[in-house]
């Protein structure tokens, strides 16, 4: 990882390095030096502007669909740093191998910014055509890099900051990189760290398609982060190593060489498949922990109507968010992280389901018969924060209970502990509940002996906790403590097929038990609203028009929000007056190409602009262009 030079020695470096062509060695960051090295040999004049030129929208739109794959699997994190970059004014990017922008997010004041230097869909941003910066660098030294201001090769992009990290593939290839990249003027400091930790997220994905007919062996030195992003993965067809990640690599103490040469008997003699983890000794005599899993072992788990019926997934009397079949995927990986003691970040929207997704985890994992402890970090006053998490003992305080009371971290022994909000603890606290989190014991206050506890840690929070982290309101070592695995629990505008979504949670309120329908015009509403207020707006709403509807008569119009309603109609006035005397598949191809050419092209911003996912929109654009001939 690049270490920061030093902003002085930065423009010295460069009035030495450009205008007089002396040697700079020492002055700067190894990796940017290195790189201004390469730069200098292609013939790249730093004075003048790269020469690049943006596809035009068909062009874009081919391009993308030919990364469809790395931008799925990529999806999830980007999803979750979007609030960041929103917030800190920065941009997330995702790039192919050659370093071409494929999807950008996050602040739209600062796009419009960043494509004043050609940072946008579409175009190069390898050294080659775009001169140091951290995209294309770390694409060439394979590792996270950070560039900031007059560390860029080109003169005009000293507006930028920039991390990227690279994305190795299972074959040791070079498959893209991760980017965030803001205003110079403001330093990041824990952008490179977010993009590393995204990158790890993103190669152990990798391994979900295409090793379907391979031995897995998964291990680590620390038995409890089996199952996350950190452990080594190496993937075995007929015993030969065909796939791994760099963790992997490293505790076998191999190479990319290795890859079809090294055999599983020779590396690790005598171990056999099981779905239990083993100890293993590594080639250095390195005590590891791993599971080796042969796709015969390898199944599904059980489906979630599995669930003993005495643990219910969400509270008394709250539908259940629907999860499709990516965050089913979720759900899957984040209770093997519970299981294994992980502590998992949830990030999403108010309203989004959060609370409900953690309950779901726990109703699943081996811990269900624990119990699970829900914390609210917002709602907790705070003079009396730190004893209801804590405990006390008997007469710590005044008005203290006479037998002291245990805390709400002791409660959740056992089980899980889901602390909600928790950009909203106090920064006093934080580091005490880092030390719980690293010593698995508690100090009640007014004294007392330390108590050993024993759960698994979800955290939950709709704030961006980068721009917490930015700010000093969030410490850095408790935010990489929590946020071991992050999981973006999506907005319901952001669910690929909304009606379908609307028409579940009508039945699971049972609505259709009850012999009420919805008129089709309702479903439409429903369906095209953005609900601001997500699954919880969603299901209140439902749940009214349930208590207003009668038997035999379906739901009308009439019977709705006026907000939503209102919404509704100033949409469909909308369309009208920019399109009059049109048809509906004309005028749905028109606002489809519309949000396109606002979006500069980009598939993924304009099903945003739309409140739709990336799949629906070119499905419906496929759809009426097949109309249209």
């Amino acid at each position: 990882m690049s270490v920061a030079s030093n902003r002085d020695a930065v423009v010295t470096a460069r009035r030495r390095f450009f205008g007089e062509g002396r040697s700079v060695d020492g002055m700067l960051a190894a990796p940017i030096l290195r790189s201004w090295q390469r730069c200098a040999g292609q013939g790249l004049d730093a004075s003048r502007s790269p020469l690049v030129e943006p596809p035009t929208a068909r062009e874009l739109r081919e391009f993308q669909e030919r990364h469809d794959r790395l931008g799925r699997l990529a999806r999830p994190e980007l999803n979750a740093l979007q609030g960041d970059a929103r917030l800190t004014g920065s941009v997330v990017i995702l790039t192919d191998a050659a370093g071409v922008v494929l999807d950008m997010i996050g602040s739209d004041e600062f796009a419009g910014r960043a494509a004043q230097v050609a940072l946008r869909p579409g175009v190069s941003w390898s050294e080659a055509d775009t001169g140091t910066n951290a995209i294309g660098t770390a694409l060439v030294e394979r590792q996270p890099i950070a560039v900031h201001g007059a560390e860029h090769f080109f003169e005009r992009h000293r507006i930028l900051a920039c991390a990227a990290a690279p994305l190795i593939d299972p074959r040791g290839v070079v498959a893209g990189a991760l980017d965030m990249t803001g205003p110079a003027a403001i330093r990041h400091v824990h952008a490179l760290g977010l993009m590393r930790l995204a990158a790890e997220q993103i190669e152990h994905r990798f391994f979900t398609e295409g090793f379907e007919h391979c031995t897995m062996l998964r291990l680590h030195t620390d038995r409890a982060l089996l199952g996350t992003p950190r452990e080594g993965v190496l993937a075995f067809a007929d015993g030969v190593l065909v796939g791994a990640n760099r963790h992997g690599l490293d505790l076998m103490n191999l190479d990319w060489p290795a890859l079809d040469l090294a055999r599983l008997e020779t590396l690790l003699p005598g171990v056999r498949p099981s779905d239990q983890i083993q100890m293993l000794r590594g080639p250095r005599g390195t005590r590891l922990w791993g599971r080796l899993v042969d796709p015969l072992r390898r199944s599904p788990r059980a489906p979630a109507a599995s669930m003993p019926a005495a643990v219910p997934a969400a509270p008394a009397g709250e539908v259940e968010p629907i999860l499709d079949a990516e965050m089913m995927a979720q759900l899957s990986r984040t209770v093997r992280l519970v299981e294994a003691g992980i502590p998992v970040l949830l990030l999403g929207e108010t309203g989004s389901g959060k609370d409900v997704f953690a309950r779901r985890v726990h109703a699943e994992s081996a811990r269900r018969n624990k119990p699970f402890v829900p914390v609210n970090c917002a709602a907790l006053p705070e003079g009396l924060i730190e004893s209801e998490l804590f405990g006390y003992e008997a007469g710590a305080f005044t008005g203290a209970r006479r037998q002291g009371a245990p805390g709400l971290l002791r409660q959740a022994d056992g089980g899980v502990l889901f602390l909600d909000e928790i950009g909203d603890m106090p920064l006093s606290l934080q580091s005490r509940l880092l030390r719980v989190l690293q010593d698995k014991q508690i100090s009640p206050l007014g004294g007392g002996r330390p108590v050993p506890v024993d759960f698994a840690l979800i955290c939950a929070t709709h704030q961006p906790l980068g721009t917490l982290l930015a700010a000093g309101a969030f410490r850095q070592d408790l935010y990489f403590r929590i946020a071991q695995y992050v999981v973006e629990r999506p907005p319901v505008r952001h669910h690929p097929d909304r009606l379908a979504l609307v028409r579940t949670l009508w039945r699971q309120l049972g609505g259709e038990d009850a012999g009420v329908q919805l008129s089709a015009e309702v479903e439409r509403v429903l369906a095209a609203y953005n609900w601001p207020g997500n699954y919880r707006q969603l299901v209140g709403t439902l749940r009214a028009l349930l208590v207003l509807g009668e038997p035999g008569h379906p739901v009308e119009v009439a019977a709705l929000p006026a907000e939503i309603t209102a919404a509704a109609g100033a949409v469909e006035s909308q369309v009208s007056e920019m399109l009059p005397g049109t048809s509906l598949a004309e005028q749905t191809r028109s606002v489809l190409q519309a949000a396109l050419d606002a979006s500069g092209g980009n598939v993924s911003r304009a099903a945003r602009r739309l409140g739709i996912d990336r799949s629906t929109y070119y499905r419906r654009l496929l759809k009426d262009k097949d109309r249209g001939r």
